[in-house]
């Protein structure tokens, strides 16, 4: 499975190359330094995040399928039919998965990272949370109890993964009758849009059916403006990963009821308990947004944190992906380090975009802690030796 996102790694460079080309020669650039490396930092630190919970991704869903399924025809399953019938079956599910990421708080603070980018262009589809996995597996057990196989709910996520990448551009228009039964570019704006119009529309992954069939589908009609209704204001990747549970965390400590401390996790965005003054859920409350445009946050970078954050991300870029190679899930021990490891060299290039951190500090600590890797996750005596 991690070396298939590696193959899949070309052929996502190849378009992001090719949609910033286009952009320019079109005079509507969508990429910014500073939100690419982002975007893709996330996207790599997903990826190390995977390999340390295997347990909560497709191995949970192999581990309980003899024990969930119960109806089993694995010819059918086999067919083209059945692989058919399991892609539309995981898209029915993600629907509801990706509908919880947006009206579920707990949910919702997991999901936000995909939606934290003010900008819009197929490097924002690379930019997932990490905690979505660790939350998101309860709502595919439907297919193991009517007997999906494994291996097909695999074939499905692929799909879903790869046909996902391309509606993340502005770059491609309406498409007519498409856009009314699959998710295509223009429904997919909406839906990362943050106009009042457009709030908590268009979830399906591959299929608009089920949001026209539960009310949440909404047409492009007005420009679309991109990111989340607070806006982040940093690059600092553990900021955007935890800092939405930080916040529900201390409305719960501050919340006086010991329902609402419950309540305030499963509600929607925005829920204001009782007895609690303050931001609660790190989202104004939907009936007040404006829709819109926040100014970008877009600190001046001097040419030498520019070359310093692409330096940065090329060399975790490289690291990650021969981890990704020989990457074993059951050695807790290395995972834990590296996914650490990640995290911090991550925030260190993200510090360098935020001018929270000086260049050469930067690269100090950087070769400090790719260091550690060498000797702790690759043992560096074997590859001199190899």
């Amino acid at each position: 499975m991690y070396r298939t996102i590696i193959y899949a790694i070309p052929l996502f460079a190849l378009l992001i190359a090719c949609e910033f080309a286009w952009g320019c020669l079109r005079g509507r650039n969508t990429y910014r330094l500073n939100d690419f490396v982002s975007n893709l930092s996330h996207g790599l630190l997903s990826q190390v995040v995977a390999v340390c919970t295997p347990f909560l991704q497709i191995g949970f869903y192999t581990m309980v399928f003899p024990f969930a399924a119960r109806w089993s025809n694995p010819e059918f399953w086999s067919s083209w039919t059945g692989i058919g019938l399991a892609v539309i079956l995981f898209d029915f599910c993600n629907y509801w998965v990706h509908r919880a990421g947006h009206e579920c708080a707990v949910f919702w603070a997991a999901h936000a990272v995909h939606h934290q980018s003010q900008d819009f262009n197929l490097s924002v589809a690379l930019r997932q949370g990490s905690a979505v996995s660790l939350l998101g597996w309860i709502f595919f057990l439907p297919m193991a109890l009517i007997g999906v196989p494994p291996r097909n709910f695999g074939i499905a996520a692929l799909v879903l993964l790869v046909y996902g990448y391309w509606v993340h551009t502005q770059h491609i228009g309406k498409l007519g009758w498409f856009d009314h039964v699959f998710s295509s570019p223009s429904n997919h704006r909406v839906h990362h849009a943050i106009n009042a119009e457009y709030l908590d529309r268009n979830y399906g992954a591959l299929l608009m059916i089920w949001d026209k069939l539960f009310g949440t589908f909404a047409e492009e009609r007005a420009t679309c403006v991109y990111g989340t209704l607070k806006p982040l204001n940093t690059w600092n990747p553990l900021r955007a990963l935890f800092g939405l549970y930080m916040t529900l965390a201390s409305a719960a400590w501050r919340t006086p009821r010991w329902s609402d401390k419950f309540l305030l996790w499963f509600k929607a965005p925005g829920w204001q308990p009782g007895g609690v003054t303050g931001d609660v859920s790190g989202e104004v409350p939907a009936d007040h947004c404006s829709g819109g445009a926040a100014a970008p946050y877009d600190p001046v970078l001097a040419p030498a944190q520019q070359w310093t954050a692409i330096s940065q991300l090329v060399l975790w870029l490289a690291v990650i992906l021969a981890f990704l190679w020989q990457a074993q899930p059951s050695s807790y021990a290395v995972n834990a380090l590296m996914l650490g490891a990640s995290i911090t060299g991550l925030w260190l290039t993200g510090a360098v975009l935020d001018s929270t951190l000086r260049v050469h500090w930067a690269w100090v600590m950087q070769a400090i802690v790719l260091g550690l890797v060498l000797i702790c996750v690759f043992d560096i005596r074997n590859l001199i030796a190899g």
